[in-house]
């Protein structure tokens, strides 16, 4: 079976993510996805796997409550931009994280 992840697919998609990948990342990421594609692969030849019903949870016996929304006394804003280094008003300066 060939591979529907290419080197040029890999490079799309770390330029839309803006990541760029060196020619050594590129092939990690290319064999990851051989891994994965042999997993996928072999979990479709255990017979009869299209009739079993999905899961929304690994516990066949999971249950939940929502509990009650209860407004309680916070910290005030002055207090919590003590903590901070530089802030202007009410923002907060932070890293750049993305040029």
């Amino acid at each position: 079976m060939k591979s529907k992840f290419t080197k040029e697919v890999v490079d799309d998609l770390a330029d839309k993510l803006l990541i760029g990948l060196t020619e050594e990342e590129n092939k990690m990421v290319l064999d990851e996805f051989d891994i994965i594609d042999q997993n996928i692969d072999m979990i479709n030849q255990i017979p009869n796997i299209n009739e079993v019903e999905p899961m929304t949870h690994c516990l066949d016996d999971f249950e939940y409550e929502l509990r009650e929304d209860v407004i309680e006394e916070s910290i005030s804003i002055d207090e919590l931009l003590q903590n901070c280094d530089v802030y202007t008003d009410r923002e907060i300066e932070v890293p750049t994280v993305v040029d």
